[in-house]
């Protein structure tokens, strides 16, 4: 077993920390204030390969894998995880659900603009009566005159009023329930389809959160992504990588907290000495470290075994397991570790000026975005007991 980084790895987590910390971090704050979404660092993420890190170099992409793609994100979400979830969002749910099950010449269409971070993507699948009962989809498309026709409406779609592409589930077949959802590509600017309501957030502010709205918007009948049918079964696919992204995002902000609270504990003087001397603040500062590191481990692992699927061209299910293991561990910790932070900066960690206090916002989506803590704990049972 080697646990080591290889040294373009090592060399890949230093160029994004830099970059993180030069064009990220002195804006963080003002982002997050004004919910200004940063489409200035988006282009320059294209740039270094990171909008399409997982895709070959012929569709645009960085031709990297999925322990790549997780260095990545953690060390952008360890400076903003709006920014972390922005491109985790694109990579992962959009532009993956199109390399995936897309043909050939969709990837051409798409992939290509989405993996250089020419476009923007977003994934739609949640609706206000179908969130972890995704099955329960209202949106519906119907056959007219030789094109898709959508109605209806999905909410908490990340990136949404910005996404040049849409992916987009709906219900073409009531009577086949699950096997009756088909996934759609949906342009900007296709008559009928638009953003809706920007949700005003407690944490993650600078990334969209928004709905999408369906009114009689026509697609062409090729934009039908994967078979018919299969949408919503080719999506708990896409979830798979997605539960990578999750744990990988969290991961960099726990370590981003843990960092806020070493340091600060090393500067605060009380009763003449550093509180770093005492051991109650000892205690917190080892127990975040280490449930980090734990966090680390199962991420790392199951990153290391999607890169393994995909050599072995993506067996179904090879890595579901592990994924939710890893995305519901890590996202928990990372609850756990801001809340300590904000403990060990006292009273500072309840004011903005101090990133305690972000920190412990942003956190508490991980635990919620892409399958609850709840489901999460489902999908291992089922996994378990051979019921998955």
């Amino acid at each position: 077993m080697d646990f080591s980084f290889t040294d373009e790895q090592m060399q890949l987590r230093k160029t994004v920390r830099e970059f993180a910390e030069a064009e990220i971090a002195p804006h963080v704050l003002e982002w997050d204030e004004a919910s200004h979404f940063p489409s200035e660092v988006i282009a320059k993420l294209g740039e270094l390969g990171l909008m399409g890190v997982i895709f070959p170099e012929k569709y645009g992409g960085a031709g990297l894998g999925y322990v790549e793609y997780a260095i990545a994100l953690e060390e952008l979400a360890r400076v903003d995880g709006s920014v972390g979830l922005i491109v985790a969002a694109h990579n992962s749910l959009c532009t993956n659900h199109i390399y995936k099950f897309g043909t050939e010449a969709q990837r051409q269409k798409y992939l290509t603009h989405l993996a250089r971070g020419e476009w923007l993507g977003c994934w739609s699948l949640t609706e206000p009566e179908a969130g972890s009962d995704a099955g329960g989809t209202r949106t519906v498309a119907e056959k007219r005159d030789g094109a898709w026709v959508l109605n209806g409406s999905k909410t908490f779609t990340t990136n949404g009023h910005y996404a040049n592409v849409c992916v987009a589930m709906a219900v073409t077949d009531r009577a086949a329930g699950h096997h009756g959802i088909s996934a759609f590509i949906v342009e900007k600017d296709t008559p009928g389809f638009r953003p809706g309501k920007k949700e005003n957030k407690l944490g993650l502010r600078a990334s969209d959160t928004s709905e999408v709205i369906f009114s009689d918007c026509r697609v062409p009948e090729e934009n039908l992504l994967g078979q018919l049918g299969h949408g919503f079964i080719d999506s708990l696919g896409v979830l798979d990588g997605g539960r990578i992204s999750i744990a990988s995002f969290a991961l960099g902000m726990a370590q981003g907290a843990f960092e806020t609270a070493l340091r600060y504990s090393k500067q605060r003087r009380q009763f003449g000495k550093p509180i770093s001397d005492f051991q109650a603040i000892q205690f917190k500062l080892a127990n975040m470290a280490t449930e980090i590191d734990a966090a680390r481990m199962l991420t790392y692992r199951v990153a290391w075994l999607a890169d393994q699927a995909r050599a072995a061209g993506d067996p179904p299910q090879h890595h579901t397991l592990q994924s939710a293991m890893a995305k519901l561990y890590a996202s928990e910790v990372a609850v756990r570790v801001a809340n300590e932070a904000v403990q060990v900066l006292g009273g500072y960690g309840f004011i903005k000026d101090y990133p305690a206090e972000k920190y412990y916002r942003d956190v508490k989506l991980a635990t919620i975005g892409e399958g609850t803590s709840e489901i999460q704990r489902l999908v291992i049972a089922r996994q378990l007991l051979g019921k998955g």
